[in-house]
């Protein structure tokens, strides 16, 4: 490899996830040089490459999230508006819902993010104080006792690029800078010994991770075969049951996540669906899985301009449980990539030849895949769907009982003096590599404390996203889209009130004075730093 060249920003932000473009702006604003580095060709991770419509919280239409995420939202609304010959009615709602997907207020295509995250990037582009580089990721980092001051980046091509930053941010899907620049973190669930927590196991269980997922989208031409090549692991998949599925992976039967009991669900594209409920605190969606995460919904355009709806395929029967992604080899890596893309394959066939019908038969050979809504030639999404990093060890750690609704009731989350956002989603954790069901805890509105954003060692890092000080359990409602959002937003802000005040970030934590200034700087930009105390009339 040959070296590119060396580059130097204010800020540079290793992942271009929800958590690194919240980042990258909210540095922006406030006048700051930022690099912004990417594995990927598109930036906005779980809401673009990822492919997964936003999970929310049921008020996130009045409170609950930052300005900028809000504005982002309306960005989306926008987009659909001004491009997309909608019918009257759906044009006029405030709160246009694009796909009607039951999971979310705003179910959208992944196309439709990257347009609003390039718009909202645009203009710091053209000012020359944002440089973003795609399909780089970090291969090294340069330390100097308890601070980063550099990392190299390989390009898909071989080039390598040295960036040097006086705050360097982590927003990688998976931790990647931490173990680079021997950050301390945790992976995996930690032991009830170590946390207290009451889900948690007696012995920690490093490679126990959430299941990750290779999610893909499909629409349906009644009365064509689109049925794609046998996968090559097909017989492995059409076979493999988990010891804790009441049924093959393959199937339309799976655990319902709140109550562990079998639970078969209906596929059937475009069968009359009602009206659309899209709240998961009183139905999880997921019953209808045409519905669950559709994106594109042909009844919401003039009559004739689409033949078919466009849905997700993020179900419980793609996520992949034979291993993890972290702390394994990468020849153990690569070998759960390529499973979890033949599941997914294997899925659609399956959907394809042997689903059941309500008619008696088998097999719905009109689906066909959209890769062209992905980005992609082969039909999934760019990227797995990651839904647990590795965590650093944090001056704040989040736990279970800091937040479950059983253990703290009326009382409400613990309050952190050192919030800078709020979030809301049930501890929601998928099925697992180490052989767990789904853990499934009802919670409370929770903030997000500074403390967690913070190793406790290395000074000039900041964590942007899901590797946060949580726990394998608190991870499960601190991942979602706006909470990310948030989190990446509160660690660009602090990289730049840094900068401003000649400070490290400790020291803002720490002086209740700085805090404070910090926190009114926070507010003033949009942030919500505590949840409404709204008890009826």
């Amino acid at each position: 490899m040959s070296n590119e060249q060396n580059l130097r920003a204010d800020v540079l932000i290793v992942g271009g996830g929800v958590g690194g473009v919240a980042a990258a702006l909210a540095a922006l604003r406030r006048g700051r040089s930022v690099i912004v580095t990417e594995e990927y060709e598109w930036l906005g991770g779980q809401l673009t490459s990822q492919a997964v419509p936003p999970d929310e919280h049921p008020w996130i239409e009045q409170f609950g999230c930052t300005r900028s995420y809000r504005a982002f939202r309306e960005g989306v609304r926008q987009y659909y508006r001004t491009w997309y010959p909608l019918t009257s009615a759906a044009r006029r709602r405030p709160d246009l819902n694009p796909g009607l997907g039951r999971v979310s207020r705003l179910c959208h295509e992944p196309r439709a993010a990257l347009a609003v995250i390039d718009a909202m990037l645009a203009p710091y582009r053209s000012a020359g104080t944002l440089r973003v580089l795609t399909r780089h990721r970090a291969v090294s980092a340069q330390v100097d006792g308890d601070r980063i001051t550099a990392v190299t980046l390989a390009s898909h091509a071989g080039v390598e690029v040295t960036v040097e930053a006086p705050f360097v941010l982590d927003g990688t899907e998976l931790g990647d800078l931490l173990p680079l620049a021997d950050v301390e973190h945790v992976i995996g669930f930690e032991s009830a010994a170590e946390t207290g927590e009451p889900s948690a196991p007696a012995e920690a269980q490093p490679l126990n991770q959430q299941a990750f997922s290779w999610v893909f989208a499909v629409e349906h031409l009644d009365g064509e075969d689109h049925t794609i090549d046998r996968p090559d692991q097909y017989g492995f998949w059409r076979d493999y049951r988990p010891e804790v599925w009441p049924d093959r992976l393959l199937s339309l039967t799976a655990p319902d996540p709140r109550t562990l009991e079998s639970l078969t669900r209906t596929f059937v594209p475009h069968a009359a669906a009602g009206p659309i409920v899209a709240d998961q605190s009183a139905d999880p969606g997921d019953r209808d899985l045409w519905l669950f995460r559709r994106i594109f919904a042909r009844e919401q355009y003039e009559p004739g301009f689409a033949a078919s709806d466009i849905t997700v395929v993020n179900w419980p029967m793609i996520d992949y449980l034979p291993g993890p992604l972290i702390g394994v080899s990468d020849e153990e890596r690569a070998k759960h990539l390529e499973g979890s893309r033949q599941l997914s394959f294997s899925m659609l066939y399956w959907l394809q030849t042997e689903a059941p019908r309500p008619d008696g038969g088998t097999g719905w050979p009109g689906l066909r895949l959209r890769g062209d809504v992905m980005g992609t030639t082969d039909g999934l999404a760019k990227a797995p769907y990651i839904r647990e990093s590795r965590r650093i060890r944090a001056r704040t750690t989040v736990v279970e009982q800091d937040l479950s609704l059983t253990v703290r009731g009326d009382a409400g989350a613990v309050s952190y003096p050192d919030s800078v956002g709020v979030g809301m989603y049930r501890i929601d954790l998928h099925p697992s590599t180490g052989g767990d069901n789904y853990l499934d805890v009802p919670s409370s509105p929770f903030q997000i404390p500074l403390g967690a954003l913070l190793p406790l060692r290395v000074g000039n890092l900041i964590a942007a996203g899901k590797n946060i000080g949580t726990t394998h359990i608190t991870n499960g409602c601190y991942r979602l889209h706006p909470v990310e959002w948030n989190i990446g937003e509160a660690a660009g802000a602090l990289a730049a009130h840094c900068l401003a005040h000649s400070l490290a970030p400790e020291q803002v934590r720490a002086d209740e004075k700085r805090l404070a200034a910090f926190q009114d700087e926070l507010r003033a930009d949009g942030f919500e730093l505590a949840w409404p105390d709204v008890k009826g009339y």
